[in-house]
């Protein structure tokens, strides 16, 4: 298991709302979650498979940005 750190422009609980269907289906994605109340807008991914990649992927298509962070 490997943990993912990004730096996002999810800033709502409706931008977590609209993107949990995406991140719920990814593949390899075990659990996620987005802290609103940082500046950076910290998404944290544990991923089993899923690359950084694949998750920036994922937002984009929903519109948002994700920039990796370590």
């Amino acid at each position: 298991m490997k943990t993912l750190k990004f730096k996002t422009n999810i800033n709502c609980g409706g931008c977590v709302s609209k993107v949990t269907p995406f991140l719920n289906k990814q593949k390899g994605v075990e659990s996620w979650v987005v802290d609103t109340n940082n500046l950076d807008k910290i998404l944290t991914v544990e991923s089993e498979s899923a690359t950084e990649e694949e998750v920036k992927a994922t937002l984009q298509k929903v519109g948002f940005k994700a920039e990796s962070i370590d």
